[in-house]
């Protein structure tokens, strides 16, 4: 019923920059929070970035300073900007769309993962 489609992965040197993007397609009447999280093989899947509906932020301390979550509500699309890239920065993004109301104003919600986009930082 929901896809999202990630973009904006890729290979940098550390210090640089790369602007993740995400989507959010299909029966879909809100969405309260999307954001992204991150995951090395043998780690646990972590927190990067969120954001509500209405603004509200959270971010990994880790890269609190660094990367700034923006949204477009129309749009459906929440993007990453990551700035001051680190090599422990390395890891697969995955966008995140959390109660997301479909159909209707009464329908049901749920929560939607996209496929994820590999990030890597060379040093």
């Amino acid at each position: 019923q929901v896809q999202l489609v990630e973009s904006g992965g890729g290979l940098v040197q550390a210090g640089g920059s790369l602007r993740l993007s995400c989507t959010a397609s299909g029966r879909i009447f809100s969405i309260d929070v999307m954001g992204w999280y991150r995951q090395d093989p043998g780690k646990q899947r972590e927190l990067v970035a969120s954001m509500t509906s209405v603004g509200y932020t959270n971010y990994a301390e880790s890269v609190k300073g660094r990367f700034t979550i923006s949204r477009d509500n129309a749009k459906n699309t929440v993007h990453l900007q990551m700035d001051s890239l680190k090599p422990e920065d390395t890891a697969v993004y995955v966008c995140l769309a959390d109660s997301v109301r479909v159909g209707s104003v009464s329908g049901p919600k749920f929560r939607y993962w996209g496929q994820g986009t590999q990030v890597t930082v060379s040093s």
